[in-house]
């Protein structure tokens, strides 16, 4: 047998396989790495005999999957405190972006940003990420709304992957809002995403996914349906926030286009569930979002658990509606807004999450094949990850076997 490169001993396990018990646990257990992925992982009694290139004593702690944030907007200029300051004055989300604010004004902001500052501020965002056990993280673009400013945001996410020892996801979210330069003509702007901006961003290689804004603020089911029919077209995956502010058919949509995911969802019908569960999309669920704009209508949690809808979390992090880096948080938030189970919350950041990325035979569970990306947390049990806020158990991360330097 060839040696292992990294062996982990003493070590409990929170492996999140379906099926397992809850949690997936294995007490008293080892973790065998080799070429960046686990080839094998027990009890420590049956850890077959061996040399290992390097041990390390887990002293008792646990080991979870690397969590995953599947749902970002990492990479912005400016901040939109002032407008956070007016929604809490009464003014509604709506308003503000109809007044010129919400998006737009981030959008003005990033396009005036120097890629140096730009990377600068995403990367304090994405170090909060990781030491909240973050090792994967998908980002968004949609803050350019013009080819040249998409691009650069597409290759900063990258770089943000290369810089701090995490695997990065980029989605192409040209439909996030109609530019002033557009003047408000939608289906021009439609067009321009579908004709050159889309194939610019393909053949540049910089986008793993399609994302767009359904809502009456935004894009309109018809208008979507043109991305995702350009988006297919060029090989790509599709993905949509739906539902967030009004009933607008878009878990329906995400479903006919056998989406990834569908994100938010405060607004999806019975329809929609029905939809998304025959379909195989993800729900992502946003309790940040939820809770930073005072929402009260909650997602049909029962429901998409009863159709058996996988259910992920995720920071949505961004300057306007959810200005939140922290996993743990959401984690913590998604028990008290939405009741789920701390089970449910830490599959929504592991298993269910890398499904909403399409990396499920890759990431997500600790199985013998999967690449060995583990977060190692002081803890006495797994649902402390869900229970406590602003408290960092974390030990460390590895990313494909191999410890962040940034810890």
């Amino acid at each position: 047998m060839p040696p292992w490169d990294l062996v982990i001993t003493d070590a409990n396990l929170a492996t999140m396989r379906p099926g397992s018990g809850p949690f997936g646990i294995v007490e008293n257990a080892a973790i065998a790495v080799r070429e960046g992925r686990i080839a094998w992982l027990g009890k420590s009694r049956d850890l077959p005999a061996g040399e290992s290139h390097a041990t390390l004593s887990a002293e008792g702690q646990w080991l979870t999957p690397g969590l995953i944030d599947s749902h970002t907007h990492l990479v912005f200029g400016g901040n939109r405190a002032q407008e956070f300051e007016q929604r809490l004055n009464g003014v509604s989300y709506e308003a503000i972006a109809r007044s010129g604010g919400g998006i737009m004004s981030t959008v003005r902001a990033t396009r005036a940003a120097t890629d140096d500052e730009l990377l600068a501020a995403a990367g304090k965002r994405m170090r909060a990420m990781q030491q909240n056990g973050v090792t994967t993280v998908e980002i968004k673009s949609g803050y350019g709304l013009d080819l040249e400013t998409e691009l650069r945001l597409l290759r900063i996410a990258r770089k943000l992957g290369e810089q701090h020892d995490m695997n990065v996801y980029t989605t192409f979210l040209g439909a996030h809002a109609v530019p002033q330069d557009f003047a408000g003509d939608a289906d021009d702007f439609v067009d321009f995403i579908c004709g050159e901006a889309m194939p610019a961003v393909h053949a540049a290689g910089l986008a793993d996914a399609v994302d767009a804004y359904c809502e009456k603020i935004a894009f309109s089911t018809q208008q979507i349906a043109r991305v995702f029919e350009a988006a297919r077209a060029l090989g790509l995956d599709v993905k949509l926030h739906a539902d967030q502010l009004s009933a607008c058919g878009g878990a329906e949509l995400a479903a006919r286009f056998a989406a990834l995911s569908a994100d938010h969802l405060e607004y999806t019908s019975p329809a929609g569930v029905a939809a998304l569960a025959d379909a195989g999309t993800v729900a992502v669920l946003l309790p940040g979002a939820f809770v930073t704009l005072r929402e009260t209508q909650v997602p049909p949690v029962d429901l998409l658990r009863e159709k058996g809808v996988p259910i992920a979390l995720a920071t949505d992090c961004n300057p306007g509606t959810s200005p939140i880096a922290s996993l743990r948080a959401i984690m913590a938030l998604a028990t008290s807004q939405f009741r789920m189970t701390p089970e449910e919350c830490l599959a929504g950041v592991t298993r269910h999450a890398a499904r909403a990325l399409g990396i499920e035979n890759e990431r997500g569970t600790l199985e013998e094949g999967k690449i060995a990306d583990l977060a190692q947390w002081d803890i006495d049990h797994p649902r402390e990850l869900s229970y406590w806020m602003g408290l960092n158990e974390l030990s460390c991360t590895f990313c494909a076997g191999r410890r962040s330097r940034d810890q």
